[in-house]
């Protein structure tokens, strides 16, 4: 049974949804070279198709992973530990990768890790270089994005506390359909907001669901519906693009205004957080950002926010979630051995995650 060390470079893929991603990090974090492919075909049909995605990781990974090991200028022999994430996640992509980076350990008789994929967002804001101070534990993480809307204490590596989450859609599924009913195509975020920035936020009354309550859920269906009323006296008629900016704009506000609400109520559950980290390809959205960056400032801690690239999917959060791992298990004395759970969960919550002190 191999054991993990950190002497060697690290291999990590990433194919939970629908990036076909592959990193290589030096022992210390350093990124090697990575490689990020966003499957395009999704589009035409409205959003991500799981068999079409699976697939389409199977074909391009072999691909990428020689693409990213030439740009390291690394032999595959070089390579010291695989990891992969390993869920939440869609099967058919969760199955893909990590059976393609424990094919490569098994071959080389090297370790693999099996890795979170929430926990790899959530440990992302502490890769080496990307800020000018540590990040330090704990921290409230808000992680937004397609499939999670959640706030979490992070504590420590492998402890974490769900302090809230969404009862119904996550915040990047709510652009999507809103940016559907607008007309705008898929994937609708980045759209939504070039359009926003054409409205006025206060031109369209739309509910603020859940905010002011006590907790820090989320809570998007109701708000989704209203923004349904308001265009359907419009029938099949394309709406004017004035009005569709202004209910873009309306739209993104309340978002904005809930998702400082309900990160300001977790903060009051975590008194001693550190920083405001904020995670998930919703992140990339800069007004979010914004009411993100107002609320650290009222709270006195910093906003943390790692550049959009790192925001959404890719190998290296995976790399370095399995180097922070590996490091913590040696920092309490005990030996990281190749054979923890492998297999692939669809639905993985952090709070099953043990500390690397409690293990047994």
């Amino acid at each position: 049974m191999a054991i993990f060390s950190l002497t060697s470079p690290i291999l990590a893929i990433e194919t939970t949804c629908d990036e076909t991603a592959c990193a290589i990090l030096s022992p210390e974090g350093a990124i090697l070279a990575e490689t990020v492919h966003t499957q395009s075909g999704h589009a035409a049909l409205g959003g991500v198709v799981p068999e079409i995605a699976a697939r389409a990781h199977l074909a391009l990974l072999p691909d990428i992973v020689a693409e990213t090991l030439g740009k390291s200028g690394l032999a595959l022999a070089e390579v010291g530990a695989f990891a992969a994430c390993t869920g939440p996640g869609l099967i058919g992509g969760l199955i893909v990768g990590s059976n393609y980076a424990k094919g490569l350990a098994v071959a080389l008789g090297r370790p693999f890790l099996a890795v979170n994929h929430i926990e790899a967002h959530a440990l992302t804001a502490r890769l080496p270089g990307l800020f000018a101070h540590d990040i330090k534990f704990p921290y409230l993480l808000l992680l937004v994005s397609g499939g999670h809307c959640q706030c979490i204490a992070v504590k420590g590596i492998g402890d974490y506390e769900k302090l809230g989450g969404t009862i119904d859609d996550a915040a990047g599924e709510a652009f999507d359909k809103v940016a559907k009913m607008l007309g705008l195509g898929w994937p609708g975020g980045p759209a939504l907001e070039r359009l926003a920035r054409e409205g006025h936020s206060d031109a369209v009354a739309l509910p603020r669901p859940l905010m002011g309550r006590e907790g820090c859920d989320f809570s998007f269906s109701g708000l989704k519906t209203a923004v349904a009323r308001q265009i359907a006296p419009y029938g099949m008629e394309a709406l004017p693009r004035p009005v569709a900016a202004d209910i873009a704009a309306s739209f993104q506000r309340c978002v904005c205004d809930v998702m400082a609400d309900r990160a300001r109520h977790a903060l009051a559950l975590l008194p001693k957080a550190q920083s405001l980290v904020v995670a998930g390809g919703v992140a990339a959205n800069g007004a979010i950002r914004t009411a993100l960056e107002a609320l650290a400032d009222e709270a006195g801690i910093p906003f943390v926010a790692p550049p959009l690239r790192f925001c959404t999917d890719n190998a290296v959060m995976v790399g370095w979630a399995a180097l922070e791992t590996i490091r913590a298990y040696q920092d309490a004395g005990q030996a990281l051995e190749d054979g923890i759970p492998t297999a692939p969960r669809p639905r993985w919550p952090l709070t099953e995650m043990v500390p690397p002190g409690n293990a047994m």
